[in-house]
């Protein structure tokens, strides 16, 4: 089948077209820099031309408040209408785990936002919500950041591998649409704090971690569970040790 890869040059995106072909499908990447502009709806149509699905696997480059809701809901609203007119029949959107339980943060309500448009739309769909990726843990950090101090909460989160995300993300996308949401994480539940601290110290970098349960994290306060998915989450094999012996 045909798929479009909106975001289809990114970490996941680019991942995720080179398993879709390997499998026999006919994946497209999409994004502005192959002529393609959710945001303005720039070669949409041609793009979902003879498409059964799409995945968007997009991100907002500002994640300032306005800014990324207007990304979501703009890039979100084109494209289902796209969709709609190309004759796509699934819909599949990438989140995050914990989304519902970070509304304080801008960023996590551009993305509710995302979703409830999409289930909204009459569009049969499926959203895929994963845990933070591993090659995203140096960026916690940095964003957590002042000074020479890294505060973090001491919450629990359980994240995953990109490739694995791009696998997940895959197989929703070749499946039938659920109609609801899909959760992916990491085999391994860490402490936001103490991970940090560690993998820091391993890469010599000489910021001092402080636990501060009300540290916020993309601006919203973080509980014990809930970086955590639910308990019929898809869990995926490679572990936080493994990829580091990879880099």
């Amino acid at each position: 089948m045909k798929v479009v890869v909106i975001g289809g040059t990114g970490l996941i995106g680019s991942k995720l077209v080179g398993k879709l072909n390997e499998h026999g499908h006919e994946a497209v990447a999409a994004a502005p820099n192959t002529g393609v502009n959710t945001l303005t709806g720039e070669g949409l149509a041609e793009v979902l031309e003879g498409a059964s699905v799409v995945v968007d696997v997009s991100n907002s480059p500002s994640w300032e408040d306005d800014a990324v809701m207007n990304f979501f809901r703009t890039s979100t609203t084109n494209l289902l209408k796209a969709e709609a007119e190309a004759g796509v029949t699934h819909h599949v959107a990438l989140s995050v785990v914990g989304t519902d339980r970070l509304q304080e943060s801008g960023y996590f309500r551009a993305k509710q936002a995302q979703e409830d448009l999409i289930k909204e739309s009459g569009m049969p769909y499926s959203i895929v919500r994963a845990t933070q990726f591993f090659e995203f843990i140096k960026g916690i950090a940095d964003i957590s950041t002042d000074g020479d101090t890294v505060r973090l909460a001491p919450a629990k989160f359980q994240p995953m591998y990109s490739d694995d995300v791009a696998a997940a993300v895959g197989r929703t996308a070749v499946g039938s649409p659920v109609n609801g949401l899909v959760e992916v994480a990491g085999p391994d539940v860490f402490q936001l704090d103490e991970l940090i601290r560690k993998t820091l110290a391993a890469n010599n970098d000489p910021r001092t971690v402080v636990t501060d349960p009300q540290a916020p994290y993309s601006g919203a306060v973080l509980q014990e569970t809930t970086l955590l998915p639910g308990p019929d989450a898809q869990i995926a094999k490679t572990k936080l040790s493994d990829w580091l012996a990879q880099q």
